[in-house]
């Protein structure tokens, strides 16, 4: 292939970015009449674009400002050009193509153009070819457009026309999370979100989509459905805020212990911005991994306890308790009774389960009578487990509230309240999370 100087080819390619205008302030402008002696030391101001005859009519604040530059733009925006190609001469030019390709610093991508500047066209004098490109940026870094038109001369010799145009993909957000065990099944997710870019921006979508093992709830919302934020998630640059999730495992996964250590991925943020005169961005974090749940000795959940009780009733619970350890036992339950002016209610039970294997749970019953007005605390609760000589003491197995025998209202109940009984009572951790493009 023949390669002559761009000087002398047949055909002219222009290439220019599209992009949304930005705002910019209005500097001090002087003004004056065109005979003032102030005319006739130079015309410094001709060259400015605010600061003609009429800048005077001009209100104070910002004017739109057209793109000076290729510029950068940021991951997760969608890069868009267009490109054409120009016939210059008199006569047609023949087996005209159009190829544009996206470099990074690992991949090159080829750029889709309409049929017309793919297949070999003969280009009339005068004739165009256009298209516009777009391309949603995966990659931070420098990147080039490489834009190619192959052609031949009226004496059929191939020719070559290149320009490259680089620009940099830049980082907007920084996210980092931290989750809180808060129940053995029941997960808090803290994201912070951070505006890293020189100009604010809009959030226009957080929210977490659950993985295929977990059920996700929002808790960014009052009960209304009104936000918690006052402004609409506006962000000015590094400024940040935060989101929270309660994140729950899905049907068996929570019952089983040996399944629930092996579900780690809790699922990815997704996150939907607009900046620059509402210029859309989307950009999805990595898969979100809980702490590796670790349960090394037992596990107690209090099922339909009475939230409300009346004062000389008799307060019946269930309780299932699960063996999470790695070794069987032998449990003997012991709920210890307080004989003395300051008790709170009477009743003891003290009986031996079944032997439990590794993941094996126990249901059974617990009966109190409430003896005080007031928030009554039901502790504590000793296990033991026989076959190791282990103890272990639940101090606050559930509340209830105790009223008068007159009370009318329906008590409620609670559901699944999970007690968990391990070494570290929550877990936090922090970490940085990756970037990358839906």
């Amino acid at each position: 292939m023949e390669m002559v100087d761009p000087d002398a080819h047949l055909v002219a390619l222009k290439v220019m970015r599209l992009m949304r205008p930005t705002l910019v302030g209005l500097g001090p402008v002087v003004t004056c009449e065109p005979t003032d002696l102030v005319q006739r030391f130079g015309n410094s101001q001709a060259s400015d674009g605010i600061a003609g005859a009429c800048a005077e009519t001009l209100a104070a604040g910002q004017v739109l400002l057209l793109p000076q530059s290729f510029g950068s733009i940021y991951l997760g925006e969608t890069f868009a050009s267009y490109i054409c190609v120009h016939n210059t001469t008199p006569n047609p030019v023949e087996c005209v193509t159009v190829k544009a390709d996206l470099q990074s610093n690992t991949t090159r991508i080829n750029l889709s153009m309409h049929e017309n500047a793919k297949s070999p066209v003969v280009l009339p004098p005068g004739g165009t070819i256009d298209d516009v490109i777009r391309y949603e940026v995966k990659e931070i870094g420098t990147h080039i457009l490489v834009c190619e038109v192959n052609y031949s001369t009226s004496a059929g010799y191939a020719q070559s026309l290149r320009k490259f145009f680089k620009f940099q993909v830049l980082k907007p957000l920084d996210v980092k999370t931290k989750f809180y065990n808060a129940e053995i099944d029941e997960i808090y997710l803290e994201a912070q979100i951070q505006n890293v870019t020189t100009s604010p921006f809009c959030l226009e979508k957080v929210e977490l989509d659950g993985s295929e093992d977990y059920s996700v709830t929002p808790l960014n919302t009052l009960p209304n459905g009104e936000s918690v934020f006052t402004v609409k998630h506006m962000l000015q640059p590094n400024n940040s805020c935060q989101f929270l999730y309660c994140i729950k495992p899905k049907g068996d996964i929570a019952k089983n212990v040996d399944t629930l250590r092996q579900f780690n991925n809790v699922g990815k943020l997704d996150i939907v911005w607009r900046s620059n005169l509402g210029e859309k961005g989307r950009l999805q974090t990595s898969q979100l991994q809980r702490l590796p749940f670790e349960c090394k000795t037992l596990r107690l959940e209090v099922l339909d306890a009475k939230n409300t009780i009346k004062i000389g009733t008799i307060f019946t619970f269930n309780c299932r308790v699960t063996n999470t350890s790695e070794h069987p036992m032998k449990l003997n339950v012991r709920l210890v009774a307080k004989f003395s002016a300051d008790s709170q209610y009477t009743g003891c039970a003290d009986f031996m389960l079944n032997l439990l294997q590794s993941g094996e749970s126990a249901e059974f019953p617990l009966s109190v009578c409430p003896s005080k007005l007031g928030l009554v605390k039901i502790s504590p609760l000793v296990l033991t487990n026989t076959l190791q000589n282990e103890q272990f003491t639940i101090e606050n197995v559930v509340d209830v509230f105790v009223v008068n025998s007159d009370y009318d209202n329906d008590p409620t109940t609670h559901q699944n309240k999970l007690i968990r009984y391990e070494s570290a009572a929550s877990c936090l951790t922090q970490k940085q999370v990756q970037l990358q493009v839906v």
